[in-house]
């Protein structure tokens, strides 16, 4: 089917073109308590395609792209592209050209053991330690291992194979008549079935706590500290404001070799892309363009080091050797976790949505589990919101030395930020 689809493109008229071919092989588990309800195993196959033409001699550029079926008969794959030709002809952007650096590294094709890491999955979810007050309700795991076949008209070719998983857990905490239930979705490569196991009794512990919040008391002024999920919010705000689309299109004014924090008095950020980052799901040398992932410095001690992005939006700001970013780690700071807990905090450890917005900084979320310490003493606390300005906060931001992962992510564990606005409920 590939090479039925690249003979039709490379007659099709289009002046450029992209193929990919994306197969999914996986295993599904769904589990009530700890009873297996269903599993099956799944196997899928798509065909992307992107066609580029040339409008008003050249002078602007389209593009458009589309799925076929593998099923799909010779009709309709012709119907295909010539839709997509049409939809491209519509489109007037800048032209650029599509990848022509030939691939550098060898293919990654080794198969991924999906057996073993639904095994891990499920040893994992048996070690967790419930309580007749705190325990497991249900569960899904889906363990995938994605092939990649990439082909572009310049002749660009790579394979990829990668494993992709994802747990969702939903857990129960009870306390004199009352119960909460809690949504919990862990993404990952492969199975760290000591750090699931810990997530999961954290998620429990949230649910309890819940259950004796008091109203979030009025205490702005108070820094904010933050892990987990709500870490990567941050710092993935830096990152984005180094992508290439947003300097082309005037959102970022941040500029290679300055601060991208100017007067920042705390821990300076860091952050790096990296092609492999162990048990991410999205493990890969080679980015959907073709264009290889080389480990490089996207923002180092606090100044703008190399933008990144799709290779339209790199060659329009004129990178050279550019690509998309899918992993990223963050350095440590300079603080123990304990320093980070001095004199009176707030640390939020779920919103109802938590959002940092790359555009304009703004940070907003609505608080519903959080634990004010306050006098030596620490409560667990609900309602309220935190909101401000990540540039102004990160001005005087500090975290840990330590860092977990997070995914596609390495942050540090523990971030505190001042100077965020704090409204209690009381």
């Amino acid at each position: 089917m590939f090479e039925r689809i690249k003979t039709k493109l490379q007659a099709s008229g289009a002046s450029a073109w992209e193929l990919t071919e994306e197969t999914v092989r996986g295993w599904e588990f769904y589990f009530i308590r700890h009873e297996l309800d269903q599993n099956r195993a799944v196997q899928t196959r798509e065909y992307r395609v992107r066609v580029y033409v040339p409008i008003d001699g050249g002078a602007f550029q389209g593009e458009a792209s589309g799925t076929i079926d593998p099923t799909a008969s010779e009709a309709e794959i012709d119907r295909t592209l010539a839709d997509l030709l049409f939809q491209a002809s519509l489109v007037k952007n800048k032209p650029y050209t599509v990848t022509d650096r030939a691939i550098d590294i060898p293919d990654e094709t080794a198969p991924v053991d999906v057996p073993a890491i639904a095994e891990s999955f499920l040893r994992a979810m048996d070690s967790v330690a419930e309580t007749p007050a705190e325990d497991v309700n249900s569960y899904e795991i889906f363990v995938k291992e994605i092939t990649r076949r990439f082909e572009n008209s310049n002749g660009v070719t790579y394979s990829c194979v990668y494993p992709s998983s994802m747990a969702e857990v939903v857990v129960n905490a009870r306390r004199e008549g009352h119960e909460i239930e809690l949504y919990r979705q862990f993404r990952s490569g492969t199975c760290d079935m000591e750090k699931l196991r810990a997530d999961v009794e954290e998620a429990m512990r949230c649910g309890r706590d819940r259950l004796v919040t008091e109203p979030t008391p009025l205490c702005d002024g108070a820094p904010v500290l933050l892990s987990g999920q709500n870490a990567v919010e941050v710092y993935a705000y830096f990152l984005d404001r180094m992508s290439a689309g947003f300097k082309v299109r005037g959102i970022s004014d941040w500029e290679v070799g300055k601060p991208v924090v100017p007067g920042a008095q705390g821990d300076a950020v860091s952050v790096k892309a990296v092609p492999h980052l162990p048990n991410s799901s999205r493990s890969v040398a080679v980015d959907e363009e073709g264009r290889v992932i080389r480990e490089r410095y996207i923002v180092k001690d606090g100044v703008a080091e190399n933008f990144w992005g799709s290779r339209q939006m790199s060659e329009y700001l004129g990178l050279a050797d550019s690509s998309l970013v899918y992993n990223a780690v963050v350095s440590g700071g300079t603080h123990a976790e304990e320093e980070l807990r001095e004199g009176d905090w707030l640390e939020v450890m779920e919103f109802s949505d938590f959002h940092v917005d790359a555009a304009g900084g703004d940070v907003a979320g609505e608080i519903r589990l959080a634990y004010w310490h306050h006098d030596g003493k620490t409560v667990p606390v609900s309602g309220g919101s935190v909101s401000g300005s990540i540039a102004e906060a990160a001005r005087g931001m500090t975290f840990t030395a330590e860092t977990v992962q997070q995914d596609t992510w390495v942050v540090p564990k523990l971030t505190r930020l001042p100077g965020l606005r704090i409204t209690g409920v009381k």
